[in-house]
């Protein structure tokens, strides 16, 4: 009896090693805590979520992926993130100091094995409407993505 071979979407190649390597371990400990994610998410606002964490209640989480301090600093779009989640956490190696990021969010430290919560995400309730539309495109995103695994030919281009 052959093994059937694991099912991955192709890369995009806008992340380094070190921030897939982060994401990797952020998404192990998400799903430890019970939430279901997705990477590369495209916002309402046209902007994109590193990861994007939906749990069984419906909360959203949304992780900023920094793989280094110059990438934390060149970044001023982040403030923007909390529009479109309940909590929002930053997800760093073990090399980028804690201090550096900023306390008004949560804090993940991850390497592709696992990851750690050093600082909790504080609550910023969603409006009900907003949420209803995150979960839509949460929904619809996963989707589309399982079908991309099965039927690589679909015609969804790379818009994945």
């Amino acid at each position: 009896m052959s093994s059937s071979p694991i099912l991955e979407l192709p890369r995009d190649g806008r992340q380094s090693e070190r921030a897939l390597t982060i994401a990797r371990g952020t998404r192990r400990l998400l799903r430890a805590h019970g939430l279901s994610t997705l990477t590369e998410l495209t916002l309402p606002s046209g902007r994109r979520a590193d990861i994007i964490g939906i749990g069984a209640d419906g909360a959203i989480t949304i992780v900023e992926v920094k793989s280094s301090i110059a990438d934390f600093r060149a970044d001023q779009k982040w403030p923007d993130y909390r529009d479109h989640c309940d909590h929002l956490f930053f997800a760093i190696s073990t090399e980028i100091p804690p201090e550096t990021m900023p306390e008004d969010t949560g804090l993940i430290v991850a390497d592709s094995y696992g990851a750690d919560i050093l600082r909790a995400a504080p609550l910023h309730k969603l409006a009900p409407a907003t949420r209803r539309a995150m979960l839509l495109r949460f929904g619809l995103q996963a989707a589309d993505r399982l079908h991309l695994l099965w039927d690589r030919d679909c015609g969804m281009g790379q818009t994945l």
